[in-house]
């Protein structure tokens, strides 16, 4: 009975999110699935196709927008702040191994992303990371150090290559019918 319910669990909470529900083209339907596994979606928010869900230690803020095909790792939690724009293809992976550990140790850390911030496409974010208000991640960097507010960070690791305005005022909003 044990390992039904453990493959029954694993069927329900991994594969079906990530292989069926993530290619309906239907936001209720995939937001009221995420919501029954446990993820915190705030109003006017959205995940778009093909996200991959890792656990459900997942919260997004109000009018926060997921592109097509990233990665959200909830094993160490992910906080996604408000009117945050994640683009297609991003990395939010939360757990990682001690290389220099003899028994290879398993670590995690909990990824925060303030309002207003804007992660470029193929950005990596890796765990422990927390990212400031309003900054912006350039497309393909790989973040592993805290990024300051309104700060412009690009490159492999990502450094500080400019700032962002403080008014910020935009709500990321964006259903299109299919997506």
């Amino acid at each position: 009975m044990k390992i039904i319910l453990k493959y029954g669990f694993y069927f329900f909470n991994s594969f079906v999110p990530n292989h069926i529900i993530n290619k309906l083209p239907f936001y209720f339907i995939r937001h009221s699935y995420y919501r029954l596994m446990g993820l915190k979606i705030g109003k006017g928010s959205s995940i778009h196709l093909s996200t991959y869900l890792n656990r459900n230690d997942i919260i997004i803020g109000k009018n926060s927008v997921v592109n097509r095909k990233c990665y959200l790792d909830g094993r160490g939690g992910v906080l996604v702040g408000d009117n945050v724009s994640i683009s297609p293809e991003v990395n939010l992976i939360t757990a990682s191994h001690d290389p220099n550990d003899p028994e290879f140790k398993y670590i995690t850390g909990k990824i925060i992303i303030e309002d207003y911030v804007w992660i470029g496409t193929k950005a990596i974010i890796l765990p422990g990371v927390k990212i400031g208000k309003g900054a912006v991640v350039a497309a393909g960097s790989i973040v592993n150090k805290n990024i300051d507010p309104y700060t412009i960070v690009g490159g492999v690791p990502a450094k500080i290559i400019g700032t962002r305005v403080r008014e910020l005022r935009y709500s990321c909003n964006w259903k299109p019918p299919f997506n």
